[in-house]
């Protein structure tokens, strides 16, 4: 029977199972790189199904819209762009089905790996500083900061300086820029000599990775914009330098000569220059603010050493440099003082004329001796007249005549004389120089300067004493000879030999000797007084060009002292013994394009005029310059070939022009001498200045005001900063014109460049513009200060761009909160924020601006400032793993939105709040709380009585904080030290308290009395968080044997010590000090059914596990006599022991024998019924469509019933079901066949009957009554009573008794 009951229960298994779910058959994690295109397979569902059913695939979930799945085939497909950045891993439910069974699910995690899809992103740009020209180099300048969403070496950002505006390769080392974006100077600025403004073109790039199957690179690109700020460190700079000026003596004081400009070397600086001269003169004085120098003083060119007087003129600064300094500059001015004739011919007393050097005054009367009736041109003796003319040149010279009384007697030589010369008067008519008719003589010489017509003259009285001869005196053959000696003649040198007086006289009168007159020629000439030889004294003062021509007297005296007189003219001949001399210096000032210069090179030779040695001959040296010139060999006139160009001449040479001339005699042999002719060609603005481009284009975005648009350029070739400094304007005629502004650099010498930017508070509106350009005239001019101005014009295009204008914002806009799992791996992508721009052309950046922590409502400090990392491109990854739900529960990031590229208007979005919730997961395992407490384990405990408590709680929180106990190990150590393990000996059962949870250990099942020793229980904490998590715990349950039952007899009624059992257990753990265990209230045993007392058993534990016995329970509470007094009102009798019968271990094992014995036959008697009952069940379904129709026979009236047993299987004589009490449809097809050969069964009988859980919960499973594999067969047909009470209750309305009846659980069936 055993055997039959098995297979039945197996078919009923069967048929309730049908056909199977399916199940995944695949890996529940998938790595995708983000770059994964569109369309592309990623992975396939994999499905195995038991029963060979065609299966159908879907992905659901919040995720499921990435991915597309062919239902059939499984073969799933990418549908959305993946973002690495927005979302690094996420969840999507696989699921599959039959069609037969429900839809079976399985979560796929979805890991995306990251590629280098992200250029590095500058921060807070535009960059602009301001760097002073002395910031020393090695000095950082400025700081950039470039992000690279990225990860590993993609999201690692070098920089490097691409481009330095002026783009040049010095400029391209002036700057270095550091790993960590420090831009550092890394040369030396210069406001004047360098640019004044630099624009840095600065490159991040990131360190390279995968994207689309290739290694790329992203960077992105800055510019930093420098401008150089000028400081003082400069001194002033004259301009057109040298300064070289004349002007003629005796000019009125203020004349003007020259005037000196000098300007600040610090362009943007400026600084007021004032002018001083520091060599002291009284002869000029300079304006210290406008640089003209002029006279101060009495200008006298014969005052002046070298006819030129030198200043030294500085130009200083008003205010000190930085290094607190003057700054100031010298230059050299050089004024001639040219000659005029302002001076007359003076006669002076000079006893040595070469000697003279005319320092003193003036003599204007004279007195001399001579013989009477001397000879012709005999010159008037001891007179030592000199005349002098300081003026120069041709007004230098003048002439010589007499006047007077005695003019004609006499005359004077020479009578002319270029600036000075000696005097001599000569006798002209000797016959009128007569002693007896006039001993003494006057004449008059004059001096006079034919240049002048005014104040030509001077005038010298010369007074001659005549000296009385002989009658007869030496007389010699003729009255004057003409000798000649050659200069520089060595003493001795004879003259003349044959030169002889005769005399009349006799005797001594006869006797002749020589002497030469006038004394002064003795110097020079002697005499051999015997013979009249005339000899060379001293050959070194024969110097032809100081002196040619020597008059002598040749004196023959007599012995009576009566002379005779020949006059001697001794020519010195010239010997070419002096090179030539040029007269003055020659810096001659021309203006640039001046024809036909023509200058007088003037050169004398103090040989002899006559001579070849005299005759001069000029011819230019070659050189730079020999060819633009010609000279007249004769004049020395040098002539300019054509008109000079400044241009043409060296830079370096600062417009000077040098020729040098070599001015030669003819003489043998040949001296000469070189002179430089200096021209300095005084530059003009003869060249227009030219732009380097006669159109330009440029552009500038709309809305910018003051901003850069570009630069023309322009050069002139004029060589001085006077005349090449170029000024631009724009043409007023240009429409347009007003909004521009254009302001000038000199970069380098004669190039200049034109900065052209809008005016301030100037801005486009590009949409408003008609046309979106602007069409401006730029001129380039130099001026050269007063004269003609010199213009170049160039056309200058300047486009209007469109600028992207708009601020972004966030989409939506407060952001949603999201949830982030607080194991949320590293890099994860755990929101993807979208923001949006009304601009066509945007690239927008997501900023993280501040980061606020809350631990519920309260602040939880910076801990969670690292948490996460806001990609530019709004993907919020994990940026660490310290993610915490314990400590911070929610995290308000505040952001923006910044349109990369936008260009004018405010780029960022408000500042939103994006609010992070932290999900708890389980990280953490459960806790026990320490328990002080000493558990123990009476054997009277009832199943299900708590022995012991064990407290956990878990940090997590919702289900990852929920706890379930269970025992993982009973074990009994005897106090012999035996240990057995022991099987559901105890249970344990979970509460919830206010902060934590409860393990109620409990009895299992009936404990052994007899063991003595303590249970060791290992209780195990798991939390319900996926994965679980656990952790474990042993006390021990000390064991109380029932030797230690306490009995205590009541004289109350049974049911009056149950309702005080309360009151009696307080009072008695108050007198005992122990826990009190309540083991059995029952009537004390009595041979009459009614005794009147009770019995209350009991154990009393301490702590420790100690149980008292009944003596010192007695004791306890014979010593508490306020508990004793309540427990003898509450009928206290006695305190006793409890007999304890000890059971033998054959009665133990016997019991055991007959307990399965038991078991056996009730095994056997159940499956009988079970059959029986089966087989019953199914004929009374049989039968019941005869009870049917009979009962639908009757009317709905009352019927009268007859004999009836209700509960029973009886039915009375009308064949109808007494409970029910109405009539049931007979037309109503139950489908079954009558079988007249059953026995008719009760149709109240109804064996399938369930209680079924609400549908509103479907978790709660359904209690089952009798049957409970009833639902497990095959026909779904309802079953007949039941359709049979439906089909009455639509008819007509149930009774309310009838409802009260059923509804009570005692009618739900009656053959149990």
């Amino acid at each position: 029977m055993l055997w039959f009951t098995g297979i039945l229960l197996f078919i009923c298994l069967s048929g309730a199972s049908g056909n199977t779910a399916p199940r995944f058959n695949m890996s529940s994690a998938f790595t995708l790189p983000e770059d994964t295109p569109l369309g592309d397979w990623v992975f396939k569902l994999v499905a195995m199904d038991a029963d060979g059913d065609e299966l159908y695939y879907t992905i659901e979930g919040d995720n499921a819209n990435y991915f597309a799945v062919d239902h059939r085939t499984g073969n799933v497909t990418l549908n959305r762009k993946l973002n690495y950045e927005e979302k690094r891993t996420f969840l999507v439910d696989a699921g599959v089905t039959d069609n037969k069974n429900v839809m079976v699910y399985k979560k796929l995690t979805i890991i995306v790996t990251d590629r280098n899809d992200n250029k590095p992103i500058f921060q807070d740009e535009p960059y602009f500083t301001d760097v002073s020209e002395n910031t020393p180099v090695g000095s950082p300048i400025f700081n950039v900061l470039a992000v690279d969403d990225d990860s590993a070496n993609a999201g690692r950002v070098y920089y490097s300086i691409e481009k330095v505006n002026p783009n040049n390769a010095e400029n391209h080392q002036l700057f270095n820029i550091l790993y960590n974006g420090t831009v550092v100077l890394n040369g030396s600025l210069s406001y004047n000599n360098k640019s004044t403004f630099y624009r840095i073109e600065i490159l991040a790039k990131d360190g390279g990775g995968l994207l689309n199957g290739a290694f790329i690179y992203q960077n992105s690109t800055a510019y930093l914009s420098v401008t150089v700020v000028d400081v003082p460190d400069l001194d002033p700079q004259f301009l057109g330098e040298p300064y070289i000026g004349s002007i003629p003596e005796n000019s009125p004081l203020g004349t003007s000569v020259v005037q000196v400009l000098a300007i600040d070397g610090d362009k943007d600086v400026n600084d007021i220059i004032y002018y001083s001269i520091t060599n002291t003169t009284s002869l000029f004085t300079i304006s210290n603010t406008t640089g003209v120098i002029s006279v101060s003083g009495n200008l006298d060119r014969e005052g002046v050493p070298g006819e030129e007087v030198q200043l030294q003129v500085v130009a200083r600064e008003r205010n000190l440099n930085i290094y607190h300094q003057v700054a100031q500059v010298s230059t050299i001015v050089t004024i001639g003082v040219t000659d005029i004739n302002d001076n007359t011919p003076q006669f002076y007393w000079c006893a040595d004329y070469p000697a003279c050097n005319f320092t003193g005054s003036p003599e204007d009367n004279f007195t001399g001796d001579i013989e009477e009736h001397a000879s012709a041109r005999t010159p008037v003796a001891d007179l030592n007249i000199a005349a002098y003319d300081p003026d120069k040149g041709s007004n230098g010279t003048f002439q010589l005549y007499l006047q007077g009384p005695d003019a004609l007697a006499f005359s004077v030589s020479p009578q002319k004389i270029v600036n000075e010369g000696v005097v001599q008067v000569l006798v002209r008519q000797p016959g009128l120089v007569d002693y007896e008719k006039k001993p003494t003589m006057t004449v008059e010489i004059v001096a006079n300067d034919t240049g002048k017509a005014t104040d030509c003259c001077s005038f010298a009285t010369v007074t001659i004493h005549l000296a009385d001869i002989n009658d007869h005196r030496p007389e010699f053959k003729k009255s004057d000879y003409k000798l000649s000696v050659l200069e520089e003649s060595p003493p001795g040198t004879v003259v003349s030999s044959n030169i002889t007086a005769t005399d009349p006289d006799s005797g001594l009168y006869g006797e002749i000797t020589y002497q030469l007159l006038p004394a002064s020629i003795l110097s020079t000439f002697t005499v051999n007084e015997i013979s009249g030889t005339i000899l060379v004294a001293n050959g070194s003062k024969l110097d032809w060009g100081i002196r040619s021509v020597y008059y002598a007297t040749l004196q023959a005296t007599d012995g009576g002292n009566l002379t005779g007189t020949t006059q001697l003219e001794i020519s010195v001949i010239d010997i070419n013994n002096n090179a030539p001399v040029v007269t003055g210096s020659y810096n001659v000032i021309v203006n640039e394009g001046q024809d036909n210069i023509i200058v007088e090179i003037q050169a004398t030779d103090k040989d002899d005029p006559d001579t070849n040695n005299s005759r001069l001959q000029f011819e230019i040296l070659p050189g730079e310059f020999s060819s633009n010139f010609t000279i007249n060999p004769d004049t020395g006139v040098l002539k300019s070939k054509g008109p000079f160009d400044r241009e043409a001449i060296p830079l370096e040479l600062n417009g000077k022009v040098v020729v040098t001339i070599l001015v030669h005699d003819l003489g043998i042999p040949q001296l000469n001498t070189t002179v430089n002719v200096t021209f300095l060609v005084e530059d003009v603005n003869d060249n227009a200045p030219r732009f380097n481009s006669s159109f330009y284009e440029f552009s500038v975005q709309e809305g910018l005001s003051g901003v850069f648009v570009g630069s023309v350029e322009a050069t002139d070739a004029d060589q001085t900063d006077i005349n090449n400094r170029i000024s631009f304007l724009i043409v007023e005629s240009s429409v347009g014109s007003n909004n521009f502004l254009i302001n000038s650099i000199c970069q380098t010498f004669g190039s200049c460049q034109g900065n052209l930017r809008l005016g301030p508070g100037v801005e486009f509106d590009y949409d408003r513009m008609q046309p979106k350009f602007f069409n401006l005239t730029v001129q380039a001019e130099n001026s050269d200060f007063g004269g003609h101005v010199d213009v170049d014009t160039a056309v200058v295009i300047v486009n209007v761009l469109d600028v992207n204008d708009e601020s972004p914002s966030l989409v939506p806009s407060p952001p949603q909160s999201i949830e982030v799992l607080e194991n949320a791996t590293l890099n994860e992508v755990v929101a993807v924020l979208e923001a949006t721009d009304v601009d066509t052309n945007h690239s927008l950046l997501f900023q993280e601006l501040a980061v606020i922590c809350f631990k519920g409502s309260a602040s939880a400090g910076n801990v969670c400032q690292k948490w996460f990392r806001l990609e530019s491109n709004g993907s919020l990854l994990v940026n660490s793993t310290e993610i915490d739900y314990e400590v911070c529960d929610l995290v308000e990031l505040s952001l923006r939105v910044k349109d990369e590229i936008t260009e004018m208007g405010d780029p960022y979005s408000k500042n939103e709040t994006l609010k992070i919730l932290i999900v708890d997961v389980n990280d953490n395992p459960p806790v026990f709380l320490n328990s002080t407490g000493t558990f123990v384990a009476i054997p009277d405990y009832p199943v299900g009585f708590q022995v012991a408590v064990v407290m956990a709680k878990d940090d997590d929180s919702g289900v990852n904080s929920v706890i379930s106990f269970k025992l993982s190990r009973v074990v009994f150590i005897s106090d012999t030290g035996l240990e057995r393990d022991y099987e559901n000996l105890f249970k344990v059962q979970t509460t919830v308290e206010e902060d934590f949870y409860a393990g109620s250990i409990q009895v299992a099942s009936n404990l052994d009395g007899s063991l003595k020793g303590r249970y060791q229980v290992t209780v195990e904490a798991k939390d319900h968080g996926i994965p679980p998590l656990n952790s474990s715990e042993s006390l021990d349950i000390f064991t109380v044997d029932q030797t230690y039952r306490v009995k205590l007899e009541f004289s109350a009624t049974l049911k009056e010590v149950q309702d005080n059992s309360n009151a009696i257990e307080i009072a008695l753990r108050t007198a005992t000090n122990s826990a009190v265990y309540i083991s059995a209230i029952k009537e004390a045993s009595s041979n009459f059914r009614a005794s009147g007392k009770t019995v209350m058993e009991a154990y009393f534990i301490y702590k420790n596990g100690t149980a008292l016995g009944d003596e010192l329970v007695t004791k306890f509470i014979q010593n508490s006599p306020e508990q004793l007094k309540q427990l003898l009102g509450m009928g206290l009798l006695l305190i006793g022991p409890v007999d304890v019968t000890e059971p033998s271990r054959d009665n133990m094992l016997l019991g055991v024998i007959a307990g399965l014995a038991g078991c056996v036959l009730l095994l056997f008697l159940i499956m009988i019924l079970t059959v029986i009952g089966m087989k019953k069940s199914y004929t009374r379904k049989l039968k019941s469509l005869k009870s049917l129709k009979v009962a639908s026979t009757f009317s709905a009236t009352p019927m009268q019933q007859g004999p009836a047993i209700p509960g029973t299987n009886q039915y009375n004589k009308e064949g109808a079901n007494p409970v029910l009490g109405f009539t049931l449809d007979p037309i109503m097809d139950l489908g079954f066949e009558e079988n007249p050969s059953f026995e008719v069964a009760s149709l109240n009988s109804l064996d399938e009957n369930m209680v079924d859980a609400s549908e509103s919960d479907p978790a709660t499973p359904a209690v089952k009554h009798h049957k409970e594999d009833a639902q497990c067969q095959p026909n779904d047909r309802e079953e007949p009573l039941k359709a049979a009470l439906e089909s009455h209750k639509k008819a007509k309305p149930k009774p309310e008794g009838l409802n009260r009846i059923a509804n009570k659980p005692i009618l739900n069936t009656t053959d149990v």
